[in-house]
């Protein structure tokens, strides 16, 4: 006599939630604004706001900007605002920081506007594993929100979790 094989992670109500599938397309570049000093280190205003007249920022249309500057310099505020007046019109997100710090950014903007409701009172596994670059404070930021409403929370695939959190 055969038993049949049954699929409990099918059957159960655990809601699998994989930041992957919020990974929102477009380029991500980084520019840095120590090629446009005088010596890689002397923000000139004149020259500064010449050059970034002189650029077409349709270029950058669709993408998601990190502006940063790999050089000691001192760069005063308006200068990023600056070089963000010139690519908000085109791009999708612009901000100071590196790739990872652009990436949190992205996911916490996507976070705090996304419904939540299909996980109340549900146990949820936060998935993983990741192709593309999911960068480890979406993980914290998924935590935290799907916690607010979740019976239970754990991470990895329905076949291996980790535990994290269980409603009492």
């Amino acid at each position: 006599m055969e038993k049949e094989i049954v699929n409990r992670v099918a059957q159960s109500k655990l809601v699998t939630f994989d930041l992957e599938d919020f990974y929102p397309e477009g380029e991500r570049i980084v520019l840095d604004i120590k090629d446009w000093l005088y010596e890689d280190i002397i923000l000139r205003e004149k020259e500064f706001r010449t050059f970034i007249d002189s650029q077409d920022w349709r270029q950058y249309k669709g993408a998601y900007i990190a502006l940063t500057c790999s050089s000691d310099a001192i760069i005063p505020g308006w200068a990023y605002m600056l070089v963000t007046s010139r690519l908000t019109p085109f791009v999708k997100k612009v901000m100071v920081g590196n790739l990872e710090q652009l990436e949190s950014a992205i996911y916490q903007t996507i976070l705090e506007n996304l419904d939540i409701s299909e996980f109340e009172n549900k146990p949820v596994i936060i998935k993983g594993c990741a192709n593309k670059p999911v960068p480890q404070n979406a993980y914290l930021m998924a935590m935290a929100k799907i916690q607010a409403v979740a019976k239970s929370v754990m991470y990895g695939e329905a076949c291996s979790s980790v535990p994290l959190f269980k409603r009492k």
